[in-house]
């Protein structure tokens, strides 16, 4: 087996001067980096002081299981010779808070709609979307479901 690295940055930017002296004293604002590629500003969800105009974690798990899953899917349909001319995906992901403060995620529900050219390949297209499931490594790597909910269009 080939074993691929990563590595990211996140450096807290959110000291207003007493660091972490009380709870309201200090922002959830971050930033995430890598070399080379622009910086992602992060913050907490707003339910937790989070800046609502900066990505907060959850979201970003979200977002990772709907680009890796359509990185897949994309190419399962090139290798299938269905020719995707669009693809819009509108994931949606329910975390639950636990008593103690903590929480997990309990699924995340793709919503991918898909235009292809060829109306004869609507139904292997449908198909491929459970294919990128089981091949997508986000999703290989998390405790709770990802379904899938498509919709595939053909090309006017």
């Amino acid at each position: 087996m080939k074993a691929h690295h990563y590595t990211m940055t996140t450096r807290w930017t959110g000291n207003t001067g007493s660091g972490t002296a009380s709870y309201q004293s200090y922002e959830r604002s971050h930033v995430l980096q890598t070399d080379g590629k622009p910086e992602i500003p992060g913050s907490s969800d707003p339910s937790f002081r989070g800046d609502k105009t900066r990505y907060n974690p959850e979201e970003m798990l979200v977002a990772s299981l709907s680009s890796c899953h359509m990185l897949w899917y994309l190419h399962l349909c090139s290798a299938a010779g269905i020719v995707v001319i669009d693809y819009v995906d509108h994931a949606t992901g329910t975390m639950t808070e636990t008593a103690d403060g903590g929480g997990y995620f309990s699924e995340v529900t793709l919503h991918p709609e898909v235009t292809i050219t060829d109306a004869s390949l609507t139904d292997k297209a449908n198909e491929l979307h459970h294919e990128a499931n089981e091949l997508c490594f986000i999703a290989n790597s998390v405790k709770f479901p990802v379904h899938h909910q498509p919709t595939c269009k053909v090309q006017a």
